[in-house]
């Protein structure tokens, strides 16, 4: 007898193709909640409903109801955007959000603060600017991640465009997104099927991200699609195919758990929607549809066995997969600063700490990207570590660019601690309905604070990954953090140590539900060992591993090194 259906898969077969009374729940002018089933619905049209907990005890107190805000997030292949769309973006921010724009650690842009009445405008004025927000969140494939500077060859270029063919491919068919935020009339009798997905779409979220070596920018061993590119005397020639990766885990149930994904095999580049299609297909027929907590590919890869999962990949790809090629990643960061890309023109990484785009004393981010939109003649490219390119600048323009970027205090990147330019932190409080602990809020000070021990021992230009997570979710990828701290409540955190600086090994529970003194505590005399001991070029989670401070590494991605 199989186990009953989990209530959201109830949900979404009785949604008529993701509508519920969405419509309905919009109108409502009582609340400034939708309905609880609308609100599930509302992520696969690329929307959270959130509230300030910063505000909900006093609201409570007061018997108001929370102070409800949405969030929308879009959906941005490869993270280009134009100049136009930038501008486009900051306008309805400044109109309808919070006054900011947030870059995701997949690529993508959120705004947060938009009430209710606004929530319509906002996306329909998102669609203007030819993006949108379908399937940017809920139980579908989200956004396609790519390595974030496509005119750094053309095998990048080409990267790029693949994950744009593929995010267009596995869309959802299902017309309501149009009707509802775009007055798009229904069609009676018109075929509403989703030949991919079918009428309950996937169990659980679903990523994917395609990595371009040496540089693992999109952390490509943490999706749960991964395609290493192959690329032979400057072309693309296929994929190295992984499956598997999730970081999301459950505090106090050791049936969750990050994973990082397995390499199953080679595809020849004409093979990547296929290959797609074959993996996503398998989670949808066998995926988890009674546990959310267990539904993510990865466990559906670890009930029934690798051998078995990779028979299944070939059987709806139609032939074998052969072994996966050689392959090295030197990194998982940024590289910051200007390059050149192979059509001659220039690009400038920009450091956005935790991707927040806002004015603040230290930075005027959001009122110096907007000047540097209105003059730059190329786009804008967003990271999968939050961060900005200002990409393809003619070498006469960089004056230009740099000068705008100085007189906005966005040149940060050229006097930050190496530790701060590679840190990543989640949103959190006060808006995330799962923070147990701060994350975004709380990063600057941390960093200060860590920043101090590192000066101490010399340290700062030494590139150590930290990572803050305000829960065990793990939307900022703290399990590859060679520091991470995930949020156990308030003020507390789990201490996790020992991932590498290529994405390639999960780190350790170090230390569990301890306070900001603690971690410190702890931390010190590892820096100060590890400045004293390491080796030439040794990342600080190698270290670790080397010296005996942690056992044998828990995790380790398959990597073909010549």
């Amino acid at each position: 007898m199989s186990a009953p259906l989990s209530p959201v898969e109830i949900l979404k077969a009785g949604s008529h193709g993701l509508r519920g009374t969405l419509i309905e729940s919009l109108a409502d002018p009582i609340t400034g909640a939708l309905r609880e089933g609308d609100a599930q619905l509302l992520k696969f049209h690329g929307s959270y409903q959130q509230d300030d907990r910063d505000v909900r005890d006093e609201r409570r107190k007061q018997k108001l109801e929370p102070a409800y805000s949405f969030m929308i997030r879009t959906r941005l292949p490869g993270g280009v955007a134009t100049a136009k769309q930038w501008l486009d973006l900051d306008a309805l921010a400044t109109q309808y959000g919070n006054g900011g724009l947030r870059l995701t650690t997949r690529q993508a842009f959120q705004i947060h603060g938009i009430v209710k009445r606004n929530l319509k405008p906002t996306i329909a004025a998102i669609n203007q600017t030819l993006m949108d927000t379908v399937a940017a969140c809920g139980d579908v494939n989200r956004n396609v991640m790519a390595s974030a500077n496509p005119v750094e060859s053309k095998a990048h270029a080409a990267v790029h465009a693949a994950s744009v063919a593929l995010s267009e491919h596995l869309l959802p068919h299902t017309r309501a997104y149009h009707e509802i935020w775009l007055d798009e009339k229904k069609i009676v009798g018109a075929d509403e099927s989703e030949p991919l997905y079918g009428p309950t779409y996937l169990p659980r979220k679903f990523k994917i991200g395609i990595a371009v070596p040496p540089i693992n920018d999109v952390d490509v061993f943490s999706q749960d699609l991964g395609f290493i590119a192959i690329v032979e005397n400057g072309e693309l020639i296929g994929y190295n195919l992984l499956a598997g990766g999730g970081m999301g885990s459950t505090h106090g149930d050791a049936r969750t758990y990050p994973r990082l994904a397995d390499v199953l095999g080679f595809i020849r580049a004409d093979q990547l929607i296929a290959a797609a299609e074959a993996v996503l297909t398998t989670q949808r027929d066998f995926g988890n549809r009674s546990d959310r907590k267990l539904s993510r590919l990865k466990y559906t890869i670890d009930k029934h066995g690798l051998e078995w999962f990779i028979e299944e990949i070939e059987r709806r790809l139609g032939e074998k997969l052969p072994p996966a090629r050689e392959f090295v990643f030197d990194q998982s960061g940024d590289r910051f600063g200007w390059t050149q890309g192979f059509d001659g023109r220039w690009h400038l990484t920009l450091r956005i700490e935790s991707g927040r785009v806002v004015d603040s004393e230290k930075q005027q981010g959001l009122t110096g990207l907007r000047q540097i939109a209105k003059i730059h003649q190329g786009d804008f490219r967003l990271t999968p570590n939050q961060n900005l390119i200002i990409a393809g600048v003619a070498a006469d323009q960089r004056d230009g660019i740099d000068l705008l970027v100085k007189q906005y205090g966005l040149d940060n990147y050229q006097h930050s601690s190496a530790l701060r330019l590679y840190a990543l932190a989640c949103v959190a409080f006060p808006t995330c309905t799962l923070a147990m602990a701060e994350a975004e809020r709380y990063l600057p000070e941390f960093l200060d604070r860590v920043e101090v021990i590192l000066q101490k021992y010399s340290l700062e230009r030494a590139p150590i990954l930290l990572r803050i997570s305000g829960c065990p979710n793990g939307c900022s990828r703290p399990y590859l953090g060679e520091i991470a701290l995930v949020g156990k409540a308030f003020g507390r955190y789990n201490l996790h140590l020992g991932a590498d600086f290529q994405g390639r090994r999960l780190n350790r529970l170090y230390k569990e539900n301890i306070d900001e003194a603690s971690i410190l505590q702890t931390l010190e005399p590892l820096l100060r060992d590890y400045a004293a001991q390491r080796s030439s070029d040794e990342a600080f989670g190698d270290y670790l591993f080397r010296s005996g401070v942690l056992s044998v590494p828990q995790t380790i991605a398959m990597e073909l090194v010549p």
